[in-house]
């Protein structure tokens, strides 16, 4: 007798758990923190950068508004343009970023040294300075999405090493086939795919944890947060820690070796596995060769300066410093009349300096002239002119450079040419802005000024354009007396008359009345410069002030009563009227 067979349930066989192994390199947790820090340091770099640009170009060409406003939108634009490029090398981020950061350290490196060389050599880098805006800002808008490509990958490369969907063996009873088959479902078209390739194969598929797809987006923001405090860093590391340590030229230098560290160390140790045997050879060439570069130009980089130097300045260069605020050099022989440059441009000719410091002190010297007050005037010119008059007791010198006060007062060449003004005992030295300087000093001082001297350069050109605001003439107003007078440089009344008579319209604005007169330019074989030179006498009311020379003037060189009328006429046949003034908050020196 044959029994009839019984078919059994399957037994369902469980698979002992399969304990993880730590994440291979190439994985989220192994490779993010690497790609965090180099985006940090990326962005210190590319700050610094764009901070060198825009300091430099101010330097060079003054109007840091200007240069500012020029080097920030370009390099912005520059870095969209990146972004949409660095499409392109997706495929090959890796080795596209190792080539993106390699040339980044490169121009952004060298980028100092060259401006500095267009100006030494051909003049206003202007357009030297564009051209590297937009080169460095499209390299930099490259970063962000080749490294969001590398940590794609490498999450991906991750999914699918230690997230592989988990197979198992399926025996199925008719009944539950029926069941499951009869119940409704809805599924993406993915799923369905996978549901069915693992049907046919007799398996079933483990989808993946939600949690996975919102990694994405957290890695995201860690790698924008990486980078805006690298950014933070490198712009509070530029002013404190590399300007007043490394100088320009070789703090540039030395952001880019650090630029070629970070970015070639992360694409040849932590993403070796995607580089080819080729790809690998280039990258260490080319970084070697970055590094090279940039290091001879920091060996270099001294010699460099002098060369650039004589080609500015001639050969004659007796003594070349760097302070806290500009480069100051001074030409000539030390018995010969000196020069005196700052930032590049001439300030101070031993030939005919005579002439503006006449000019701009004598005509207000003119009546009381106890307590005289000047403003800039750090090379004791006009300090000397002053101390001429034997009725001046006290000279107070507001001048923010304190490195141009020590030149002028040890430099025996300069020294002989102001008269050693500093070392009278009734000139006081005080190293401040000038303008926070006399908004303490309306309230604190007790004896007000009979005379004060603005003796700045042009306004619109450098730093010292608040101080030809109508608000701190209004701050000057209150350290005169009844009587006080203020001369004012106004730049050249022929080559810039809108910047001159804006000077004129600010100073009625701030309740002066004002009497223009010009002196001639700089004489033969003194350099290049004005025309002429401007300058307003003013006094606080409406009645305009009297031109003239005190009855015990001092013998001059060059002004005397006829003179002084003719320059008066010369500027009045220049008159522009109907000019705004200028103010902090709407400056009108651009012209």
């Amino acid at each position: 007798m044959i029994e009839p067979t019984v078919t059994l349930p399957p037994k369902r066989v469980r698979r002992a758990p399969v304990r993880r192994s730590e994440p291979p390199r190439g994985t989220p947790g192994a490779v993010r923190f690497p790609v965090l820090a180099v985006a940090f340091v990326c962005a210190a770099c590319g700050l610094v950068y764009e901070l060198e640009l825009v300091a430099l170009a101010s330097s060079l060409m003054g109007d840091s508004v200007t240069q500012a406003s020029v080097v920030l939108s370009v390099m912005v634009f520059a870095m969209g343009v990146g972004s949409l490029l660095a499409k392109r090398l997706r495929c090959r981020a890796a080795v596209g970023f190792g080539m993106v950061e390699a040339g980044l350290a490169l121009i952004g490196g060298c980028s100092a040294m060259v401006l500095y060389a267009a100006f030494a050599w051909f003049g206003e880098p202007r357009y030297v300075v564009v051209a590297f805006s937009l080169a460095i800002g499209v390299l930099i808008g490259a970063e962000i999405p080749l490294l969001m490509s590398l940590l794609q990958r490498s999450a991906g490369a991750a999914g699918r090493s230690s997230a592989r969907p988990s197979v198992r063996p399926s025996v199925r009873s008719p009944a539950r086939s029926a069941v499951r088959s009869a119940a409704p479902s809805v599924r993406s078209p993915t799923s369905s795919a996978r549901s069915a390739r693992a049907g046919r194969s007799g398996r079933s598929v483990r989808q993946d944890p939600p949690g996975e797809q919102d990694d994405a987006a957290g890695t995201v923001a860690d790698l924008f947060a990486a980078d805006y405090v690298g950014a933070l860093v490198g712009g509070l590391a530029f002013p404190f820690l590399l300007l007043p340590w490394l100088g320009q030229l070789t703090g540039a230098l030395v952001t880019g070796a650090v630029n070629a560290v970070a970015g070639g160390g992360l694409v040849l140790w932590v993403f070796r596995h995607e580089l080819t045997p080729r790809s690998r050879t280039l990258l260490v060439a080319v970084n070697v060769s970055v590094l090279a570069v940039l290091a001879t130009a920091t060996v270099l980089v001294d010699d460099f300066e002098q060369a650039a130097r004589r080609a500015v300045y001639g050969d004659h260069v007796r003594v070349a410093v760097h302070t806290e605020l500009q480069e100051v050099v001074v030409t000539g022989g030390v018995e010969g009349p000196p020069d005196l440059f700052l930032d590049g441009r001439l300030r101070v000719s031993g030939q005919d300096e005579y002439r503006y410091h006449e000019a701009l002190v004598h005509p207000s010297m003119n009546g009381g002239r106890t307590r005289v007050l000047i403003v800039g005037g750090g090379d004791g010119m006009a300090a000397r002119e002053v101390l001429r008059y034997p009725g001046v007791r006290s000279v107070t010198v507001v001048e923010l450079d304190p490195g141009v006060v020590r030149l002028a007062r040890t430099d025996p060449a300069l020294a002989r040419l102001n008269a050693r003004a500093f070392r009278d005992p009734r000139v006081r030295v005080v190293h401040a802005d000038a303008f926070h300087w006399l908004r303490g000093a309306a309230t604190a001082v007790r004896d007000r000024y009979d005379v004060v001297i603005s003796d700045l350069p042009d306004p619109g050109i450098t730093r010292s354009t608040k101080l030809y605001a109508q608000e701190f003439y209004g701050l000057v107003s209150q350290v005169l007396t009844r009587s006080g007078r203020l001369a004012v440089h106004a730049g050249s009344v022929t080559d810039r008359p809108r910047t001159f008579w804006t000077v004129d319209a600010t100073l009625h604005a701030a309740g002066f009345a004002t009497r223009p007169y010009s002196a001639s330019g700089r004489a033969r074989g003194a350099g290049r410069g004005p025309v002429d030179w401007g300058f307003l006498l003013a006094v606080p009311g409406s009645r305009p002030p009297t031109l003239g020379l005190a009855p015990d003037a001092p013998r001059l060189r060059s002004l005397d009563e006829d003179l002084l009328d003719a320059a008066a006429r010369h500027a009045e046949r220049r008159r522009s009227g109907g000019l705004p003034p200028s103010t902090l908050v709407h400056p009108r020196y651009g012209d």
